[in-house]
């Protein structure tokens, strides 16, 4: 199969934990014939090369897990966008700057994204030029992010379907307000085609 055309460079692929967007990445990634990174590595990493009292906010599930479990559902979606925006986004603007100076066209996967990284002019001084692309995959339905969750995980998640649908709910309106390109990711069997054609869509608006 000949890979897709496309007009940008970077793609970041987005969606709370557990609406279905790994599964979509891979094939997504094929489709187009780029690279794949899942920027959960990057937790790893980062939580490897940096101490508590430097990144407080990302260890915190580790050094007081008590008060971190404890936390509300919007308490939890405000961490959430908070280590997304402080921690991860310095990261990923010079992975991206990284790949517009020459690198490799690539996708990038993950729940640390959000939909204000594909508004920027530039990243690390290089130029983003149009070469930009973001999409966003939800769900709606709740009772769907646990059944996801249960079959990756193996055990029912308590709260974390709950979290996540307000994360999911949350970067919708985002992407709403900045005119980034959403789309839901049921049905399954479709969601691809639907992928391809919301960036077409973009590329040609």
């Amino acid at each position: 199969m000949q890979p897709l055309p496309r007009s940008w460079h970077v793609l970041l692929l987005e969606g709370a934990a557990g609406v279905g967007k790994s599964a979509l990445s891979y094939p997504l990634a094929r489709r187009y014939d780029v690279n794949l990174t899942e920027i959960d590595d990057f937790q790893v990493v980062i939580e490897k090369l940096t101490t508590p009292e430097q990144q407080p906010a990302l260890h915190w599930w580790r050094t007081d897990w008590d008060s971190f479990s404890a936390m509300t559902d919007e308490e939890s979606l405000a961490h959430s966008i908070e280590v997304s925006r402080d921690v991860f986004r310095p990261a990923l603007e010079s992975v991206i700057a990284n790949h517009l100076d020459g690198g490799s066209p690539v996708l990038l996967e993950g729940s640390f994204l959000l939909p204000e990284l594909a508004a920027f002019d530039s990243y690390d001084d290089e130029p983003a030029d149009g070469r930009i692309r973001a999409l966003f995959v939800y769900e709606k339905d709740e009772a769907q992010i646990a059944a996801n969750f249960l079959a990756r995980e193996g055990t029912e998640q308590q709260h974390r379907p709950h979290s996540s649908w307000l994360h999911s709910d949350w970067l919708r309106a985002e992407c709403d307000r900045l005119g980034v390109p959403a789309i839901p990711a049921r049905p399954w069997p479709t969601v691809i085609d639907r992928a391809v054609a919301a960036l077409a869509d973009a590329a040609a608006g």
